[in-house]
Formats: C-alpha cells, structure tokens, sequence
C-alpha cells in the first residue's frame, strides 16, 4: 500500500524544508558576491530547474535531470577519457 500525501509530506518536511534552505541561501551567496553572473548559462540551467520544480507535472525528477544531462555520445569512453572501459572497446 502507498503511502498518502500527508504521510508523505510528514515524513519529508523538514528533509525538504532544509534543502530549500540551502539553495536559498547559495542564490543569496551568488547575489551577494563581487562580479556578475547572470548571462551564465549554468545559472540560467539553475532557474529553469526552479521553473520546472515549481510546475504542476509530475515529472518533475525526470525533466530536472534532463536539463542537467549531456547528450548520449556512443564514444563517452573516448570523450570521458576512461581508460578502463577504451581498452575493452574493439575497433571497427
């Protein structure tokens, strides 16, 4: 049986709660600091993924890490430079 949604919301509040406070208190970091960040393209990654938390969907986990993944690039090995897995690959 699934839990409800306020047993659910019971048992992550505060776990919930305190995640939000740490990427309020990181935005206000980055606010705060010498410079300017605002064209950076991971921040502007960083509000879009707010947007989508905020949404009614409920895929939410799924479109976050999307956003946040690279493309699948069938020579990661090579890419990623991961010698273990390059000298298992045989070339065509």
């Amino acid at each position: 049986m699934s839990l409800s949604a306020e047993a659910i919301l019971n048992r992550e509040f505060l776990e919930l709660r305190a995640k939000v406070l740490e990427l309020a208190a990181s935005l206000d970091r980055l606010h705060r600091a010498e410079g300017a960040v605002d064209d950076d393209p991971r921040l502007a990654k960083l509000r879009r993924g707010l947007e989508i938390l905020l949404s009614p969907e409920a895929d939410r986990a799924e479109r976050v890490q999307l956003l946040f993944s690279r493309a699948y690039n069938e020579d990661w090995p090579t890419a990623l430079q991961v010698p273990e897995v390059q000298a298992t690959i045989k070339p065509q």
